[in-house]
Protein backbone atom coordinates (compact mmCIF):
# COMPACT_ATOMS: atom_id res chain seq x y z
CA UNK A 1 0.00 0.00 0.00
CA UNK A 2 3.02 2.29 0.86
CA UNK A 3 4.48 1.64 -2.44
CA UNK A 4 1.46 2.03 -4.17
CA UNK A 5 0.94 5.51 -2.70
CA UNK A 6 4.43 6.85 -2.94
CA UNK A 7 4.44 5.89 -7.15
CA UNK A 8 0.68 7.67 -7.28
CA UNK A 9 2.65 10.78 -5.55
CA UNK A 10 5.19 11.05 -8.03
CA UNK A 11 2.56 10.39 -10.67
CA UNK A 12 0.67 13.18 -9.89
CA UNK A 13 3.05 15.64 -8.87
CA UNK A 14 1.48 18.06 -11.34
CA UNK A 15 -1.76 17.92 -9.83
CA UNK A 16 -2.08 19.72 -6.63
CA UNK A 17 -4.93 18.10 -5.09
CA UNK A 18 -3.84 14.71 -5.79
CA UNK A 19 -0.43 15.33 -4.80
CA UNK A 20 -1.43 16.26 -1.71
CA UNK A 21 -4.09 13.36 -1.19
CA UNK A 22 -1.10 10.77 -1.84
CA UNK A 23 1.80 12.87 0.19
CA UNK A 24 -0.76 12.80 3.35
CA UNK A 25 -1.37 8.86 2.53
CA UNK A 26 2.36 8.34 2.40
CA UNK A 27 2.91 9.76 5.79
CA UNK A 28 0.00 8.49 7.75
CA UNK A 29 0.95 5.09 6.17
CA UNK A 30 4.79 5.35 7.14
CA UNK A 31 3.68 6.89 10.89
CA UNK A 32 1.20 3.65 10.58
CA UNK A 33 3.88 1.29 10.46
CA UNK A 34 6.28 2.96 12.80
CA UNK A 35 3.59 2.64 15.38
CA UNK A 36 2.83 -0.74 14.79
CA UNK A 37 6.29 -2.21 14.83
CA UNK A 38 6.91 -0.26 17.89
CA UNK A 39 3.70 -2.45 19.51
CA UNK A 40 4.62 -5.25 17.80
CA UNK A 41 8.10 -5.58 18.95
CA UNK A 42 7.13 -4.73 22.64
CA UNK A 43 4.71 -7.11 22.77
CA UNK A 44 6.93 -10.34 21.25
CA UNK A 45 10.05 -9.60 22.85
CA UNK A 46 8.71 -7.20 26.25
CA UNK A 47 9.53 -3.74 26.61
CA UNK A 48 13.25 -3.76 27.85
CA UNK A 49 14.27 -5.80 24.58
CA UNK A 50 11.99 -3.68 22.54
CA UNK A 51 13.63 -0.43 23.79
CA UNK A 52 17.17 -1.60 23.59
CA UNK A 53 16.05 -2.68 20.13
CA UNK A 54 15.27 0.53 19.29
CA UNK A 55 18.07 2.49 21.04
CA UNK A 56 20.58 0.53 19.11
CA UNK A 57 18.56 1.18 15.88
CA UNK A 58 19.27 4.83 16.66
CA UNK A 59 23.09 4.53 17.32
CA UNK A 60 23.73 2.29 14.18
CA UNK A 61 22.04 5.57 12.08
CA UNK A 62 23.74 8.08 14.38
CA UNK A 63 27.26 5.57 13.69
CA UNK A 64 26.54 5.67 9.83
CA UNK A 65 25.91 9.69 9.91
CA UNK A 66 29.38 9.95 11.31
CA UNK A 67 31.22 8.02 9.06
CA UNK A 68 29.83 9.60 6.18
CA UNK A 69 30.49 12.90 7.58
CA UNK A 70 34.32 11.75 8.37
CA UNK A 71 34.54 9.97 4.88
CA UNK A 72 32.94 13.28 2.77
CA UNK A 73 34.27 15.79 4.80
CA UNK A 74 30.78 17.71 5.44
CA UNK A 75 28.20 17.78 8.24
CA UNK A 76 25.40 17.51 5.72
CA UNK A 77 26.63 14.19 3.12
CA UNK A 78 22.87 13.62 2.25
CA UNK A 79 20.03 15.86 1.20
CA UNK A 80 17.40 15.70 -1.21
CA UNK A 81 16.59 18.20 -4.72
CA UNK A 82 13.79 19.81 -3.40
CA UNK A 83 13.27 21.40 -7.04
CA UNK A 84 12.81 21.01 -10.94
CA UNK A 85 15.49 23.43 -11.27
CA UNK A 86 18.10 21.04 -12.02
CA UNK A 87 16.11 19.14 -15.25
CA UNK A 88 17.15 16.66 -16.57
CA UNK A 89 20.63 16.64 -14.98
CA UNK A 90 19.13 15.68 -11.42
CA UNK A 91 15.36 15.63 -10.64
CA UNK A 92 12.86 16.69 -7.80
CA UNK A 93 13.17 14.14 -5.03
CA UNK A 94 16.82 12.79 -6.16
CA UNK A 95 18.62 11.78 -3.06
CA UNK A 96 22.37 13.46 -3.32
CA UNK A 97 25.51 12.56 -1.76
CA UNK A 98 28.05 15.62 -1.16
CA UNK A 99 31.22 15.99 -0.64
CA UNK A 100 33.00 18.83 1.24
CA UNK A 101 34.54 21.80 -0.09
CA UNK A 102 37.82 22.79 1.32
CA UNK A 103 39.14 25.42 -0.96
CA UNK A 104 37.51 27.33 -4.12
CA UNK A 105 39.98 25.31 -6.35
CA UNK A 106 37.86 21.65 -5.66
CA UNK A 107 35.12 23.63 -7.59
CA UNK A 108 34.95 22.76 -11.51
CA UNK A 109 33.86 26.07 -13.00
CA UNK A 110 36.37 29.08 -14.56
CA UNK A 111 37.58 31.89 -12.30
CA UNK A 112 37.70 35.46 -12.99
CA UNK A 113 39.19 38.20 -10.57
CA UNK A 114 36.98 41.42 -9.28
CA UNK A 115 37.45 44.05 -7.11
CA UNK A 116 36.61 44.21 -3.76
CA UNK A 117 34.78 47.82 -4.21
CA UNK A 118 32.87 46.07 -7.26
CA UNK A 119 31.17 43.09 -5.49
CA UNK A 120 31.23 45.13 -2.32
CA UNK A 121 28.60 46.90 -4.65
CA UNK A 122 26.50 43.14 -6.12
CA UNK A 123 26.34 42.47 -2.02
CA UNK A 124 25.07 45.69 -0.86
CA UNK A 125 22.73 46.43 -3.53
CA UNK A 126 21.50 42.66 -5.12
CA UNK A 127 18.90 44.45 -7.19
CA UNK A 128 21.52 45.52 -9.23
CA UNK A 129 22.25 42.66 -10.91
CA UNK A 130 18.19 41.85 -10.92
CA UNK A 131 18.25 42.06 -14.66
CA UNK A 132 16.26 39.21 -16.36
CA UNK A 133 16.75 37.29 -19.76
CA UNK A 134 13.23 38.05 -21.56
CA UNK A 135 10.89 38.42 -24.64
CA UNK A 136 9.14 41.62 -24.70
CA UNK A 137 7.37 43.63 -26.75
CA UNK A 138 6.51 47.47 -26.94
CA UNK A 139 2.87 48.23 -26.94
CA UNK A 140 0.83 51.49 -26.39
CA UNK A 141 0.05 50.78 -23.15
CA UNK A 142 3.72 50.25 -22.01
CA UNK A 143 5.85 46.93 -22.14
CA UNK A 144 4.12 43.46 -22.61
CA UNK A 145 7.22 40.81 -20.63
CA UNK A 146 7.07 37.05 -21.27
CA UNK A 147 9.37 33.96 -20.61
CA UNK A 148 8.02 32.68 -24.09
CA UNK A 149 9.07 33.73 -27.29
CA UNK A 150 6.13 35.00 -29.68
CA UNK A 151 6.01 36.82 -32.88
CA UNK A 152 6.63 40.11 -32.56
CA UNK A 153 8.85 40.55 -29.70
CA UNK A 154 12.47 40.69 -29.43
CA UNK A 155 14.93 39.53 -26.55
CA UNK A 156 16.49 41.79 -23.80
CA UNK A 157 17.16 42.28 -20.27
CA UNK A 158 14.58 43.45 -17.98
CA UNK A 159 14.47 45.29 -14.81
CA UNK A 160 11.14 44.72 -12.64
CA UNK A 161 10.31 47.46 -10.78
CA UNK A 162 7.07 48.66 -9.34
CA UNK A 163 6.39 51.26 -12.77
CA UNK A 164 6.12 48.59 -14.66
CA UNK A 165 10.04 47.56 -14.93
CA UNK A 166 12.01 49.07 -18.08
CA UNK A 167 14.24 47.22 -20.70
CA UNK A 168 17.90 47.78 -20.24
CA UNK A 169 20.52 48.03 -23.22
CA UNK A 170 23.63 46.50 -23.72
CA UNK A 171 25.11 49.90 -23.65
CA UNK A 172 23.91 50.36 -20.29
CA UNK A 173 25.79 47.10 -18.69
CA UNK A 174 28.82 49.26 -19.02
CA UNK A 175 29.38 50.40 -15.84
CA UNK A 176 28.02 46.96 -13.71
CA UNK A 177 30.23 44.57 -12.28
CA UNK A 178 28.63 41.65 -14.48
CA UNK A 179 26.92 42.24 -17.80
CA UNK A 180 24.54 39.55 -19.27
CA UNK A 181 24.20 38.64 -23.03
CA UNK A 182 20.76 37.08 -23.24
CA UNK A 183 19.05 34.54 -26.24
CA UNK A 184 17.23 32.09 -26.94
CA UNK A 185 16.34 28.15 -25.74
CA UNK A 186 14.32 25.40 -26.43
CA UNK A 187 12.68 23.98 -23.70
CA UNK A 188 9.99 20.72 -23.91
CA UNK A 189 6.80 21.67 -22.43
CA UNK A 190 4.80 18.63 -20.05
CA UNK A 191 2.63 17.95 -23.13
CA UNK A 192 5.71 17.01 -25.27
CA UNK A 193 6.08 20.48 -27.52
CA UNK A 194 8.71 22.75 -28.02
CA UNK A 195 9.01 26.04 -27.35
CA UNK A 196 12.09 28.52 -27.10
CA UNK A 197 12.37 30.79 -24.19
CA UNK A 198 14.67 33.83 -23.19
CA UNK A 199 17.62 32.21 -21.88
CA UNK A 200 20.77 33.77 -19.99
CA UNK A 201 23.74 33.10 -23.13
CA UNK A 202 27.07 34.51 -21.53
CA UNK A 203 28.09 37.01 -18.55
CA UNK A 204 31.38 39.12 -19.01
CA UNK A 205 33.04 40.44 -16.05
CA UNK A 206 35.86 42.98 -16.79
CA UNK A 207 37.39 41.41 -20.14
CA UNK A 208 36.70 37.47 -19.18
CA UNK A 209 33.11 36.56 -20.94
CA UNK A 210 32.11 33.18 -19.76
CA UNK A 211 29.19 30.69 -20.98
CA UNK A 212 27.61 28.18 -19.39
CA UNK A 213 29.33 24.70 -19.26
CA UNK A 214 27.60 21.47 -18.31
CA UNK A 215 30.58 19.70 -17.03
CA UNK A 216 30.93 22.95 -13.94
CA UNK A 217 30.38 21.56 -10.75
CA UNK A 218 27.02 21.04 -8.76
CA UNK A 219 27.19 22.14 -5.44
CA UNK A 220 25.12 22.64 -2.72
CA UNK A 221 24.39 26.20 -0.68
CA UNK A 222 22.77 27.88 2.11
CA UNK A 223 20.58 30.93 1.24
CA UNK A 224 20.63 34.00 3.24
CA UNK A 225 18.08 35.99 4.99
CA UNK A 226 17.86 38.32 1.98
CA UNK A 227 17.94 35.95 -0.72
CA UNK A 228 14.73 35.74 -2.71
CA UNK A 229 14.78 31.80 -2.87
CA UNK A 230 15.04 32.12 0.82
CA UNK A 231 12.11 34.34 1.52
CA UNK A 232 10.24 32.08 -0.82
CA UNK A 233 11.45 29.31 1.59
CA UNK A 234 14.32 27.66 -0.18
CA UNK A 235 16.72 27.23 2.79
CA UNK A 236 19.35 25.73 0.08
CA UNK A 237 19.80 25.47 -3.24
CA UNK A 238 21.41 22.39 -5.44
CA UNK A 239 22.86 24.42 -8.48
CA UNK A 240 25.48 24.42 -11.01
CA UNK A 241 28.28 26.46 -10.62
CA UNK A 242 28.44 28.72 -13.56
CA UNK A 243 31.72 31.24 -12.67
CA UNK A 244 34.02 31.99 -9.08
CA UNK A 245 34.59 35.45 -8.23
CA UNK A 246 38.21 35.61 -6.31
CA UNK A 247 38.36 38.86 -4.70
CA UNK A 248 41.51 39.07 -3.53
CA UNK A 249 41.39 35.95 -1.89
CA UNK A 250 37.88 35.45 -0.79
CA UNK A 251 36.00 33.47 -3.01
CA UNK A 252 31.78 33.67 -4.07
CA UNK A 253 30.23 31.58 -7.13
CA UNK A 254 27.80 32.56 -9.34
CA UNK A 255 25.04 29.86 -9.33
CA UNK A 256 22.64 28.77 -12.20
CA UNK A 257 19.96 25.97 -12.34
CA UNK A 258 20.47 24.32 -15.67
CA UNK A 259 16.37 24.39 -16.07
CA UNK A 260 16.04 28.22 -15.26
CA UNK A 261 16.52 30.69 -17.63
CA UNK A 262 18.92 33.13 -15.65
CA UNK A 263 21.57 32.67 -12.85
CA UNK A 264 20.50 33.33 -9.36
CA UNK A 265 21.50 36.64 -8.80
CA UNK A 266 19.63 37.84 -11.68
CA UNK A 267 17.11 36.89 -9.52
CA UNK A 268 18.20 38.72 -6.27
CA UNK A 269 20.05 36.71 -4.73
CA UNK A 270 23.50 37.38 -3.42
CA UNK A 271 26.60 35.11 -4.93
CA UNK A 272 27.08 32.63 -1.75
CA UNK A 273 30.79 32.33 -0.34
CA UNK A 274 32.65 29.71 0.60
CA UNK A 275 30.99 29.67 4.10
CA UNK A 276 27.34 29.29 2.91
CA UNK A 277 28.62 26.05 0.35
CA UNK A 278 27.96 22.50 2.11
CA UNK A 279 29.70 20.74 -0.57
CA UNK A 280 29.32 20.18 -4.04
CA UNK A 281 27.85 16.65 -5.60
CA UNK A 282 29.29 13.67 -6.57
CA UNK A 283 26.30 11.00 -6.66
CA UNK A 284 22.78 10.83 -6.73
CA UNK A 285 19.82 8.60 -5.88
CA UNK A 286 16.72 8.35 -7.52
CA UNK A 287 12.99 8.98 -5.95
CA UNK A 288 14.12 7.99 -1.95
CA UNK A 289 14.58 11.49 -1.31
CA UNK A 290 10.48 12.13 -1.66
CA UNK A 291 10.12 10.77 1.61
CA UNK A 292 11.71 14.19 3.53
CA UNK A 293 10.09 16.18 0.84
CA UNK A 294 6.73 14.74 2.44
CA UNK A 295 7.90 15.06 5.74
CA UNK A 296 8.86 18.43 5.70
CA UNK A 297 5.67 19.34 3.66
CA UNK A 298 7.17 19.80 0.13
CA UNK A 299 4.07 17.96 -0.84
CA UNK A 300 3.68 19.49 -4.27
CA UNK A 301 4.69 20.37 -7.04
CA UNK A 302 7.20 23.95 -6.93
CA UNK A 303 6.96 26.07 -10.45
CA UNK A 304 9.01 25.55 -13.16
CA UNK A 305 8.35 21.64 -13.77
CA UNK A 306 6.42 22.14 -16.85
CA UNK A 307 9.21 22.38 -18.60
CA UNK A 308 12.31 21.15 -19.06
CA UNK A 309 15.55 22.87 -21.32
CA UNK A 310 16.82 21.19 -24.02
CA UNK A 311 20.98 20.76 -23.63
CA UNK A 312 23.26 20.07 -26.39
CA UNK A 313 20.16 19.63 -28.76
CA UNK A 314 18.75 16.54 -26.76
Amino acid sequence: MLAAFFILYIHYQGNGSLSLLFGAAILISLGSLVVLEVFNSLAEQGTKKGIMELFTTVIIIAFIWVVLTSLLGTSHPLDVVPSCSMLPVLSRGDMIIIKGVANASDIHAPMVDMSKSAMAAILQNPSLESLECVAYKVTGSGISVNQFIAPGYSIGLYRPGIDGGSIISNGSQASNPIRYLCGEQSVRLQNGTIAEEAYIRSITIGNTTITGDQNNSIIVYHTLPQDLFYREGDSYIVHRVYAIINVTGSYYFLTKGDNNPGLDMQFLNVPPNMSQVQGQVVATIPYIGYLKLAFSNQLTQPAGCNTTVIHGGA
